[in-house]
């Protein structure tokens, strides 16, 4: 058996076997969320005409300027331009339109005069402040000019993206296909949560891992596929991970140690796996599997809650990011002082649950509290995992630390672990 690869390797590893999805024209209300596939080119200037950005009176700025209450100026209403129809003629000295917002600026007009300046009226209008000459206007072509590139490839379309995707007349934008993860439980001892009478007697334990990973996998761009949970069985087995095939990526959790009633590897043998690597020289998680099921790669992560999430976080999600064609996987680290000292024992390389905060001169990181991987609570109270190096037994008050912050938007094209 080889070496156990550290953290940083195995991720590198496992982006070696993963594939970007293929691109498909997405209807634009279920783009959100996704990456896109290609460059989007305007084919309009936006805005398409020069407009009013008030309701008010489109007027020539010289014939108002320095109004006042005291000294109003009074102009010829010309026509009124509601929004959706185009002014019908120019206006000159002395004139004006009666204009609501984004109807068409006529020619000779180079201001909006806001109607709360004004007596509003419908024939001759007084305008008793001149504060607007010259505003209140926008002027074709000043957010997007025809020709240009909008949006590029790459980019995570968000509700503003598809409000600009819909300016230009797409309705169905290129883009990668979310990645469909199957998840697959297991164990004699775990139920669903349709089961409550057994779990809270004791008899059975939730399956937590099932939901959470549901829920991270959506919230990673993938697209969840439940298998459900694999009794303590080879033919259970196996009958679970043949319904996988169909899938983009196969997560598995618990069933990977040495116990005589682990049977992942063994199914996985038999069934032609090509298996990469099964353990890793770091705390929580260790017995972490990879490998591919065909052209479908597999992740089998630990069974307890918190070695599950946090392996997810450092191998499945950057997976899940690359497969649905993001350029940069891996979730940032940031540097963060220890608020109390850090005593640790295995020469392993650690991802402790931490809360980080912002201090005077940058950010201060201490412990949720007890480490177990068992304490499934501590993850609610984290919002970051601090990277404790390998054969690092204490770090002293004070010391840095590299973070890797949970909700941080920032993303880089390698593991910084």
């Amino acid at each position: 058996m080889s070496a156990p690869l550290s953290a940083h390797d195995a991720a590198l590893r496992i982006l070696q076997d993963v594939r970007r999805q293929p691109a498909f024209r997405i209807p634009l209300d279920d783009a959100l969320g996704l990456v896109l596939a290609e460059d989007v080119v305007s084919p309009l200037d936006i805005p398409a005409w020069t407009n009013s950005a008030m309701d008010g009176y489109a007027v020539r700025g010289d014939d108002v300027r320095g109004a006042t209450a005291e000294r109003p100026v009074r102009l010829t209403v010309v026509e009124e331009i509601p929004a959706g129809q185009f002014p019908t003629r120019a206006i000159g000295a002395g004139e004006c339109s009666r204009i609501f917002t984004g109807a068409p600026l006529p020619d000779g007009a180079d201001s909006v005069v806001r109607q709360e300046d004004t007596d509003e009226g419908t024939q001759v209008v007084t305008i008793v402040k001149g504060r607007d000459a010259g505003v209140n206007i926008r002027h074709v072509g000043e957010d997007v000019r025809r020709g240009t590139v909008v949006l590029t490839a790459g980019s995570l379309l968000g509700p503003a993206h598809l409000g600009v995707l819909a300016s230009l007349a797409v309705a169905h934008p290129l883009a990668f296909r979310r990645p469909r993860v199957a998840i697959l439980g297991s164990g004699d001892e775990i139920v669903d949560i349709d089961q409550p009478e057994a779990i809270l007697s004791g008899r059975k334990i939730a399956s937590s891992n099932t939901h959470t990973l549901v829920a991270l996998v959506r919230q990673s761009g993938g697209e969840p596929i439940n298998l459900g949970i694999a009794r303590d069985t080879k033919a259970s087995f196996r009958e679970h991970l043949e319904r996988a095939r169909e899938a983009d990526l196969l997560v598995t959790t618990a069933g990977i140690s040495v116990g005589e009633h682990d049977h992942v590897r063994a199914v996985l043998d038999e069934m032609g796996v090509a298996q990469r690597f099964w353990k890793l020289r770091m705390r929580p998680g260790a017995p972490v599997g990879f490998g591919l099921l065909g052209e479908v790669p597999w992740i089998g992560l630990p069974g307890n809650p918190v070695s599950t999430m946090v392996t997810f976080e450092l191998f499945v999600r950057p997976a899940i990011r690359a497969m649905g064609g993001h350029a940069l996987p891996f979730r940032r680290a940031i540097r963060v002082r220890a608020a109390e000292p850090i005593a640790l024992k295995p020469k392993l390389q650690h991802f402790l649950r931490g809360i980080v905060t912002p201090a005077a001169d940058g950010f201060e990181a201490r412990l949720t509290g007890p480490q177990g991987s068992g304490i499934l609570t501590s993850m609610v109270k984290a919002n970051a995992l601090l990277v404790v190096p390998e054969g690092q037994h204490e770090t002293p008050a004070g010391a840095t630390l590299d973070a890797l912050v949970l909700d941080d938007p920032g993303h880089v094209a390698q593991p910084p672990f």
